[in-house]
């Protein structure tokens, strides 16, 4: 009985499933904020690297990096979530895998760098967050639509 059970399982996993236009829909959004993000963090690279006095950190913080070393971070880490957004809208499979990878580390440097700019860092992790939720749970439906 435990083998039948097992076999459907793996019988199941090979056939092809209905897309969701929901899923479709939040994995292109998914891009979409990927690419917005990922420039408007590039841009907040750019202003730390030309004005190095913009962003001014709260005193006795752990993290206390140079305003050009933010500005290098930012700038990388935007331009890497911007072209992964691209990857992800044109429903590239490891675009979904990088997409979350990069969300990761994009929520974990914007965490650090609340003290320099609270509002701003607290709105990409929460963009970073739903990036994460709609490539890991509906990442397929949109390569799937695709097909």
């Amino acid at each position: 009985m435990a083998q039948g059970a097992a076999a459907s399982q793996y019988e199941g996993a090979s056939e092809s499933h209905e897309v969701s236009g929901w899923a479709v829909g939040f994995t292109l959004f998914a891009g979409v904020m990927m690419v917005m993000a990922g420039g408007f963090q590039a841009f907040s690279g750019l202003v730390a690297l030309f004005e190095n006095e913009f962003y001014v950190a709260t005193r006795n913080y752990l993290f206390q990096f140079d305003a050009t070393a933010w500005g290098w971070i930012h700038l990388l880490f935007g331009i890497a979530v911007l072209l992964a957004g691209f990857a992800v809208m044109a429903g590239q499979t490891w675009a979904r895998v990088v997409g979350i990878i990069l969300a990761v580390l994009s929520a974990l440097a914007n965490f650090t760098f609340i003290p320099y700019y609270p509002f701003w860092a607290l709105t990409i992790i929460a963009i970073d967050i739903f990036v994460i939720w709609a490539l890991a749970v509906h990442g397929r439906d949109l390569h799937d639509a695709r097909a």
